[in-house]
């Protein structure tokens, strides 16, 4: 059955409204670990998580989208990934939290890659193409999944879109090497809030999955996948701090 207006107390709607964590537990029946939590509590305009693979920042994201879809409405949420395939997924698990809303929302519209509330609210899933998302303006959270993977051209599109709303911008990923836009705000980016999440901290990965993991993977690939580092790639001639300790700008001019 639909939500009608007495089916959830003002009390109740209050609560959830204020206090995404509550929102999340009782009416999503997800309950989110500490730094779940504090994700979905935080006012930051600007939030770079660095979580190891199913660490859980995708269930996080999508409770934290349909939170504001529901509670800050009219809002544009934008779901970015860098495929097709990958924003599907990614809007999927908010469409899984929608089925399983009690009690239900009503939906203006729901399709494979956007949906509309009855709040007018909209949801928003787009893969990683610049040309694709400039004609959308305002919106109130971007979540942006694998941003390690994203083109730099999408975030020069998407920033401008959040100057009038002062909207949230959310980058989730594991890194991807020492480059790119991820890589350089997680090390130098000023005015982001910064999460960082590794397999050993996640309490639904065993210590045995990531002895059989590091053995798999090797060293380097496990520091990445699991350990949340930025590594070089084995193909670089030359390592990153190595490159680094080179540029110096401390040579006197020739005259």
């Amino acid at each position: 059955m639909p939500r009608d207006a007495g089916s959830l107390s003002l009390g109740l709607d209050l609560t959830y409204a204020l206090d995404p964590v509550a929102f999340a537990t009782d009416r999503l029946h997800f309950e989110p670990d500490p730094w779940q939590a504090g994700l979905l509590r935080s006012n930051a305009r600007q939030i770079i998580e660095n979580i190891t693979r199913q660490g859980g920042k995708s269930t996080s994201a999508a409770a934290g989208a349909l939170h504001t879809a529901l509670y800050d409405a009219p809002a544009l949420v934008l779901l970015v990934s860098p495929s097709l395939r990958q924003s599907k997924e990614l809007f999927g698990k908010v469409t899984d939290f929608l089925k399983d809303l009690q009690p239900a929302e009503l939906l203006e519209e729901d399709n494979r890659s956007s949906c509309t509330l009855a709040n007018c609210s909209r949801i928003v899933s787009l893969p990683g193409d610049p040309k694709t998302i400039r004609g959308f303006s305002a919106p109130k959270k971007v979540i942006v999944d694998e941003a390690a993977y994203v083109e730099p051209a999408m975030f020069t599109a998407l920033r401008p879109m959040l100057a009038v709303s002062n909207g949230q911008l959310i980058l989730i990923s594991t890194p991807n090497g020492r480059q790119g836009y991820f890589y350089e705000t997680w090390q130098h980016g000023e005015g982001w809030e910064r999460i960082r999440i590794t397999a050993r901290e996640c309490p639904r990965i065993s210590a045995e999955y990531l002895e059989q993991e590091r053995r798999e993977l090797g060293p380097l690939l496990y520091s990445q996948e699991h350990d949340c580092e930025f590594v070089d790639p084995d193909s670089s001639a030359f390592s990153s701090a190595l490159i680094e300790a080179a540029l110096v700008d401390d040579f006197e001019a020739f005259v």
